[in-house]
């Protein structure tokens, strides 16, 4: 597909990049504390409301150590005061590095960016060599690896980014790796083997497959779930991230009461930048439904486990408060999370395709990590409040400038 984009890119300074790297490295310190406690601790897993199947996946033992090896953690980023709040966690179906690497290329074409360069140092972020050296540090530390691995790059590949996939590939071939892209339901396994339906033996899977299609699908992707179970191949990342991955983080994080597994800076980080999140049930007496449909531009829905944005929707996109108490009615009991609406950061930029040639654009900030290094920035923007594919998304290629 085409990737919309506008006329100036995001650009950073080094002082903000630093800020944000500290975010996101903060961010996964947490995570990891938090996936560690649900593995040990059975009563704290019940907070998470997982089923059976799936808890039985996220138990199952890596055979590496690594407990989060790819994430992105989007927040609203307030570039005034360098304060955020954080609006959600992707882990293995996390992408866009390529959007932002073509983006890239393309402004480093135009005439003002080079004009600019005479005043200004710019770089950007390497987010596929950089990703591969992670990924191959620990699949080292696996407990069945082997000399030289075939590695598979895998997801529903009717609906993955395959373009993508193609850069992560090449990446694994400049390092010296053989690099296959597999659809997940073509895998088998044979002889405590795992294989490509061409019969070339997988030794590690970057999985870009999100977990609510594998659940989804599970009935036919048994040879691919019966591999992982018995650590034959090494699946990066493994089940757990799901713990990170879905909404119902958030909900935990907010009925967290000085949690005994993390610091008291790490506490005051959740209570300061994690919205207010509730399930959207019912009988959830933390929930004050007088207030969630009189006050509804405050409040955004999001599905418990979900991606893409699908099936969100926020007060502000209504155009009265019945409208809003019907997309409420309809997801109450029904796998939602309600969370209090976060208002974006505002800039400005150019849309040469339009005829409001200098607007306002609302702000998200994608951070990547890799294995728990900060990896690089992903910019989002929208006309509305809204910064999602089903509306008006726009992407921006992200930039570290400096005055010379």
């Amino acid at each position: 597909r085409v990737v919309r984009t506008l006329a100036i890119p995001k650009i950073f300074d080094t002082s903000t990049a630093q800020n944000l790297k500290n975010i996101a490295e903060t961010m996964h310190n947490i995570l990891c504390k938090v996936i560690k406690e649900y593995l040990d601790n059975p009563n704290f897993r019940e907070l998470f409301l997982f089923d059976s199947d799936l808890e039985q996946l996220i138990l199952t033992d890596c055979g590496y150590d690594s407990l989060l090896p790819v994430a992105r953690v989007d927040i609203f980023y307030n570039e005034d005061n360098g304060d955020f709040k954080l609006c959600e966690i992707n882990t293995d179906g996390t992408s866009a590095m390529n959007e932002d690497r073509e983006l890239n290329i393309s402004v480093k074409g135009s005439a003002i960016y080079n004009r600019l360069k005479e005043n200004f140092s710019f770089d950007s972020y390497e987010l596929f060599d950089s990703f591969v050296e992670r990924f191959i540090r620990i699949y080292n530390t696996f407990l069945n690896k082997k000399d030289n691995p075939n590695i598979a790059i895998v997801d529903f590949l009717d609906h993955g980014t395959v373009n993508e996939f193609e850069q992560f590939r090449l990446a694994f071939l400049r390092a010296g790796y053989n690099a296959v892209i597999c659809d997940i339901r073509d895998l088998e396994y044979k002889d405590r083997a795992l294989y490509t339906k061409d019969g070339l033996r997988i030794d590690a899977i970057y999985r870009r497959a999100v977990t609510c299609d594998i659940m989804n699908d599970k009935e036919s992707l048994g040879d691919f779930l019966d591999a992982v179970k018995n650590t034959d191949v090494c699946l990066i990342g493994g089940m757990r991230t799901q713990i990170a991955h879905s909404k119902i983080l958030f909900k935990v994080l907010t009925e967290l009461d000085n949690p005994p597994f993390l610091t008291e800076s790490e506490t005051e980080f959740i209570k300061k930048h994690v919205p207010k999140t509730y399930l959207l049930t019912s009988d959830n007496e933390l929930i004050d439904f007088e207030n969630v449909y009189k006050n509804y531009k405050n409040w955004i829905i999001k599905p418990v486990d979900s991606y893409a944005s699908m099936g969100v929707h926020a007060g502000v996109e209504c155009k009265s408060a019945e409208e809003w108490k019907g997309y409420i009615d309809n997801a109450v009991n029904n796998g939602y999370i309600i969370q209090e609406f976060v208002e974006p950061y505002v800039t400005k930029n150019t849309d040469f395709s339009c005829d409001e040639l200098y607007a306002d654009y609302s702000n998200l900030t994608g951070l990547f990590l890799y294995d728990g290094d900060f990896a690089g920035i992903y910019s989002r923007v929208s006309k509305t409040e809204i910064i999602s594919t089903q509306y008006s998304e726009i992407t921006l290629p992200s930039v570290i400038g400096e005055r010379l």
